[in-house]
This record gives C-alpha cells, sequence and structure tokens, in this order.
C-alpha cells in the first residue's frame, strides 16, 4: 500500500467520524430545544374525561336554550303599528264552542273561524270623535286602579273601585251632543257589516250586545278584579252570548302608549300580536279557538272601543240614544 493511499484513508475515516458527531450535534440541539419548551410551557395537561364534560356542556347549553325558548313563547306578529293595512286574515280551526248552537242559529253560527285586521274601515273623522267621546267621558270618573271604562248602552262608568251611571251625572250633557251618538252609530254599524262580510253571514243575523264599551288602559295598579285587564281569556267562556268580537284602537302603541299589545295565545305558547293603531280595526271569533290576553301597559294611556256581537236576538242591546237618555 503506497503511502498516498494510506493518507486517503486516513482522510476519509476523519471525514466519517465528523459526520457522525456533526448528526450527533443536531440530535442534541432537537433535545434540548424540545425539552426547553416543556419547560417552558409546562407538560400538557390530559383529562381522561374531557371530550365526555365538553359534550355533556353542549348538551346543557342546548337543552337551557331550548327550555328558555317555549318559556318565553314566540310572538308572531299580525299586524305592526307602522303597518297601513287594507285587510289581513288568518283562518283558525274552529273550536267546539259553537256546536250546541248551530241548529239554533244556522246563518249565523261561524262555520269558518279566524282574525282580521283592517286599517281601512272607520275613517279618521269619525275615530277622533269616538276618542274624544271616550276621554271625555271617562274624565268625569275613573277606576283608582288600571283599567276604565265606559258603556253608552247601560251608562256603566268606572269609578273608584265601582262603577256608576254616567247619565245620572249633569255634566255629562256637556260632553256628548247628539252628533256624538250619531257618529257611534255609523262606525258599529260599519264594523257590524265587515264581520259578516269576512265571516260569510248575512249582516242582519248578528246583534250588538253587551258588553261594548271604551276602554282606558294605564300602568297603574290593580286595585280590583277589574283593574286586571292582563289575564288570558276566551270571550264566550266570559260572555255567553258572544259570537263575534271586534275592537277599535282609538290611540297608538309606541305614540300614545308603550305596552297594551292585543296577543292571541296559541299551541305551545305562540302569540300573535296586533300593535295597536288609531283607526284600526281587529274582528276575530269569540270561542276558545281565540284565547287571548292585552300585555300590560308600562307608559301613557291605551283607548279603545270593544263592539260585540252575537247572533243571539234575545241578547241584543239597541244602540244608545242622545235624546232618549236625557229626557228619562
Amino acid at each position: 500500500m503506497t503511502q498516498e493511499t494510506k493518507k486517503a484513508k486516513k482522510k476519509q475515516v476523519k471525514k466519517e467520524k465528523t459526520n457522525q458527531k456533526d448528526e450527533k450535534s443536531e440530535e442534541n440541539v432537537k433535545e434540548d430545544t424540545s425539552e426547553n419548551i416543556k419547560l417552558k410551557y409546562g407538560p400538557s395537561v390530559t383529562f381522561p374525561y374531557q371530550r365526555v364534560w365538553s359534550r355533556s356542556a353542549l348538551i346543557f347549553a342546548v337543552l337551557f336554550i331550548v327550555w328558555y325558548s317555549s318559556r318565553q313563547g314566540k310572538e308572531i306578529y299580525l299586524a305592526k303599528q307602522k303597518e297601513i293595512l287594507l285587510s289581513r286574515t288568518v283562518n283558525v280551526r274552529c273550536s267546539s264552542d259553537y256546536e250546541a248552537e248551530i241548529s239554533t242559529y244556522p246563518e249565523c253560527v261561524p262555520e269558518r273561524c279566524g282574525r282580521i285586521v283592517t286599517d281601512k274601515l272607520v275613517s279618521s273623522t269619525e275615530t277622533d270623535v269616538l276618542l274624544k267621546m271616550a276621554v271625555n267621558g271617562l274624565n268625569l270618573a275613573g277606576s283608582d286602579g288600571g283599567a276604565s271604562v265606559l258603556d253608552l248602552h247601560s251608562g256603566a262608568l268606572s269609578k273608584g273601585q265601582g262603577f256608576i251611571d254616567i247619565y245620572t251625572l249633569p255634566e255629562a250633557k256637556e260632553v256628548f251632543d247628539s252628533a256624538d251618538f250619531a257618529i257611534y252609530k255609523v262606525a258599529k254599524t260599519k264594523i257590524q257589516h265587515a264581520v259578516a262580510h269576512n265571516f260569510g253571514i248575512p249582516s242582519n243575523k248578528i246583534f250588538l250586545t253587551k258588553p261594548t264599551f271604551f276602554s282606558r288602559m294605564t300602568n297603574v295598579s290593580a286595585k280590583t278584579i277589574h283593574d286586571e285587564y292582563w289575564h288570558p281569556h276566551v270571550d264566550k267562556e266570559t260572555y255567553e252570548f258572544f259570537h263575534y268580537t271586534t275592537l277599535l284602537y282609538l290611540s297608538d302603541f309606541g305614540r300614545d302608549f308603550e305596552g297594551g299589545r292585543f296577543m292571541f295565545v296559541d299551541k305551545n305558547n305562540v302569540k300573535t300580536v296586533i300593535e295597536p293603531r288609531k283607526g284600526r280595526v281587529s274582528m276575530f271569533t269569540s270561542g276558545s279557538e281565540n284565547l287571548h290576553e292585552v300585555e300590560r301597559v308600562q307608559s301613557g294611556t291605551r283607548y279603545a272601543l270593544t263592539v260585540s256581537f252575537t247572533c243571539d236576538p234575545n241578547a241584543a242591546i239597541s244602540d244608545p240614544n242622545y235624546r232618549i237618555k236625557w229626557e228619562k
């Protein structure tokens, strides 16, 4: 073996040893880096039931949302205050409340039930006159609680925690005149024909019935059961002779008062909402298919006129007459 070959072999061996050292050095650097990271941030936390608990928390959150939503109910708007509606109708299935009366009042008992809203039935002039009658009449007395009524047919007017006859008050002659009563009759007749048209019955087969009245609602605390207007109820259960209920709103939700929205209460606590608008008329069948409530008034004053109709001519009431009332 020549001297040059020996030198070449020594160089090769030296090179291989150098490469091995470099590789070991890189491995050591990687290990050191990994150890430094572990030391810096600490060992990773392991929790054997972490996935189970996270899923349980997610399921609990979903169930809470479902429960809260069902507790609060859902609101569907039939009519908002800012809308101006020619007519909007929602049909609902009639309850069995009318079955016993079908043979007695075949042309009047509803074959189809529903809810109707219109802003084009009673004129603004007529609405202004009716509002004036409500304000002036109710200002003669009024309930101690948050709900006062004035029934021009019977004369019943809320006062304190009871009622008086408005026609016994001398000052009542100063706040009403014969033109007011004429406008009242015109509005009532328009509503009666609208009910007949929308529910497909002859207008001469439905009759005005009691109670038909003005109402004033505020946020004053209730003093008697008569002031608690917000409880869900069915008109036909409260008033046996009711078949069709209507409301003419005389003030504006969101302007004259807050709260006080009208709500139909349906299955699963779904609420169909009508926001009162001055001059707006709502009409609905009076059976348990139309369970409803009025939201508590939060501020301001809410005025409305309830006009009710029956199929029973024996339960009919006459229109109030200015001259007759004060000539008694």
